[in-house]
């Protein structure tokens, strides 16, 4: 099974939001929504949201000023849904880092497109155009969001897939405790270092052929983790 994208959508609209989140229900995408930017703020930190569609008449802060709050809380793409056509206005949103700008109304079907490119270019890796990582007899895909041992799909949690996708974005690289909270959890929780060791213990009673002597995901004592892709 496909582990569900997790978009959070910041609107005050509530017929819209009823309308996108059906949308994306249908796409077999999970949303959350909330109406203001604090809410929205909170759900960053706490849900660390696979991509944030942001609203830029919130009652309580503009959108505009929320984004780089947003940014540094996560690295989720930022899709803006705003009735400010002026092409100034756009151009501010993508400088404060928005990835995409779409100008209401919009069709759904021009949203779920935007949804779709959106997801699948931030599933590939910083650096290079592979969406995929294989280690051992393993494969992670990124696009697809599983895992395979051969042609069997292992079957992860939505927090699994993300600390291992972590790893997999910086194969044979150490990845300290707090980056990996915070790509796994969200900010608010990067003192939470037992989540770490917790989910890597369950990481690998699925991964590893024997538990006790890991030969994928190594830990570097007091430092953090690293998935190993070597043969070796």
């Amino acid at each position: 099974m496909t582990i569900e994208p997790l978009i959070l959508v910041v609107e005050d609209d509530r017929r819209l939001i009823h309308v996108v989140a059906m949308a994306l229900d249908t796409q077999g995408y999970h949303a959350i929504d909330v109406s203001t930017g604090q809410c929205a703020i909170n759900e960053v930190r706490t849900r660390n949201p696979d991509l944030v569609l942001l609203d830029l008449g919130l009652p309580d802060i503009d959108g505009l000023a929320l984004l780089p709050t947003i940014r540094t809380n996560s690295t989720a793409p930022v899709i803006i849904m705003s009735g400010r056509g002026d092409a100034m206005e756009k151009v501010k949103a993508l400088d404060a880092g928005a990835d995409d700008y779409l100008t209401k109304p919009f069709s759904v079907p021009e949203l779920l497109a935007r949804v779709r490119v959106i997801l699948r270019n931030h599933a590939r890796l910083a650096d290079g155009d592979a969406t995929t990582v294989s280690f051992g007899e393993y494969t992670l895909d990124f696009v697809n969001r599983w895992l395979l041992h051969g042609k069997r799909q292992v079957p992860l949690s939505p927090t699994e897939f993300r600390l291992l996708a972590t790893l997999a974005r910086h194969p044979d690289r150490l990845v300290a405790t707090d980056a990996l909270l915070k790509e796994a959890w969200g900010t608010a929780y990067q003192r939470r270092s037992n989540y770490v060791r917790v989910y890597m213990h369950s990481l690998r009673r699925k991964l590893e052929p024997d538990v006790a002597h890991p030969k994928y995901l190594i830990n570097e004592a007091g430092l953090g983790y690293r998935l190993s892709t070597s043969e070796g």
